[in-house]
């Protein structure tokens, strides 16, 4: 019985670690994507900027 209990609490923990991985993966990526919005509405903002300076020329 031991070993069936050894055997169940390493595979607990195997999923609680991939589960934790999982999360920390999707909270990075949504780091990213922030990161990459922000990015690109400053992107945005310069060329808006610069087509008021040169009147779209």
């Amino acid at each position: 019985m031991s070993n069936q209990n050894n055997k169940r609490n390493s595979q607990n923990v195997s999923e609680d670690i991939k589960d934790t991985a999982g999360a920390v993966f999707h909270s990075v990526h949504k780091g990213l994507e922030a990161t990459e919005d922000a990015a690109m509405n400053a992107v945005d903002a310069t060329t808006n900027a610069i087509n008021n300076l040169t009147k779209n020329d």
